[in-house]
């Protein structure tokens, strides 16, 4: 009964939670109107604003007015030096503000522009903007911190007693990335100095995993599904892995025990190797990525069918082809919550395999 009751309260966050996002669209805010003022709902635009890295946290849009959370820009200029103010100066983007603008268009769609007093543009400054990905990241760095500091003081607290509370909740999957990450892909004797990056990777990765589901201020950044982050996470492994490489290690790289002719006059196993040693961390970058934004992509999209059917074929139709995709989203939304731990478990193995490869002895 509990377990029924369970996914019954999951199924109605979950409802909750893809409603909300719905209806904070442009299109559905807007209504069915055709004047002059309403605007043309375009699947790639919506789909886009919800997937990409943004300078202001956007909520909602009702009619012509839009929610949204202010964002640091920083940003420095060859000619005017170092500027600091709120996005919300830009007005949704449609402002030029101490000579800087947000391009939409061209190559430089999505940056930041400097433009001179013609409004030509005359350069791009140097960006330290807090974007929306970052606040995600910083917010989730914070709710980490929050919760394994509780965790450490109810373990010192309760020395020899039972976990409860945070510490039960966090001390099982501690445990199962140490003995069921850890220890097998690196070693016994060796997984202990890697201990606090994996749990980090680990807990970083799932607990942006799960934000991103959840369309809902500070949630929501899709942290995961921006390659600039999990090409950053990619680059830590890889300093990590080469930094702990052994002399078997380079070895095996530079002169690998492989006939004469595989390494001489042509390098060419030495060549493979060195590949290998750049695709991994590629291939951990992409993975993440590609798995994430894909989850949120194809939510939109279902979303997307309810206004392209409405628009196309009437409100009627709108409304009916609504059950389906609500139902197929939920679907979705439930497939991502099991994606969210694989993504995270597969990264910090492959991670941790990688280690094992670099401390590994010569048999």
């Amino acid at each position: 009964m509990k377990a029924i009751k369970s996914q019954r309260y999951t199924a109605f966050i979950l409802f909750f939670l893809l409603s909300f996002s719905i209806t904070s669209t442009p299109a559905f805010a807007e209504g069915d109107s055709h004047d002059s003022h309403s605007k043309e709902f375009i699947p790639g635009e919506y789909i886009m604003h919800h997937v990409a890295d943004a300078f202001e946290w956007h909520l909602a849009t009702i009619g012509e007015t839009h929610i949204t959370v202010p964002l640091p820009i920083i940003l420095y200029s060859k000619t005017s030096g170092w500027h600091a103010f709120m996005s919300s100066k830009f007005d949704h983007g449609n402002t030029t503000y101490k000579n800087f603008r947000i391009s939409h268009h061209g190559e430089n769609s999505g940056k930041i522009e400097e433009v001179n007093q013609q409004g030509e543009v005359i350069g791009l400054p140097l960006n330290l903007s807090i974007t929306k990905v970052v606040a995600g990241a910083l917010f989730s760095v914070v709710l980490l911190l929050l919760i394994f500091v509780s965790a450490a003081k109810s373990a010192k607290r309760r020395t020899g007693q039972a976990p409860k509370g945070i510490q039960n909740t966090v001390e099982p999957i501690i445990l199962f990335v140490r003995d069921e990450i850890a220890k097998p892909a690196i070693g016994d004797k060796k997984y202990e100095k890697f201990m606090p990056f994996l749990l980090t990777l680990f807990f970083f990765i799932l607990l942006n995993n799960l934000m991103g589901l959840i369309p809902i201020f500070p949630f929501g950044a899709n942290v995961t599904g921006n390659i600039a982050v999990t090409m950053s996470l990619a680059l830590f492994t890889f300093a990590v892995t080469n930094l702990n490489g052994n002399k078997h290690y380079w070895k095996e790289i530079f002169n690998p025990d492989v006939p004469m002719w595989l390494k001489f006059p042509l390098p060419l196993m030495p060549i493979i190797e060195l590949s290998g040693v750049i695709t991994k961390p590629f291939v951990l970058m992409v993975r993440l990525f590609a798995n994430m934004m894909a989850g949120h992509m194809i939510v939109t999209v279902f979303i997307s069918l309810i206004f392209i059917f409405g628009k196309l074929m009437g409100t009627a139709a709108g409304l009916a082809i609504s059950p389906v995709s609500i139902v197929f989203s939920l679907f979705i939304l439930m497939l991502d919550l099991l994606v969210s731990f694989i993504q995270a478990y597969v990264f910090t193995l492959l991670s941790a395999l990688y280690f094992g490869m670099a401390k590994a002895e010569h048999h």
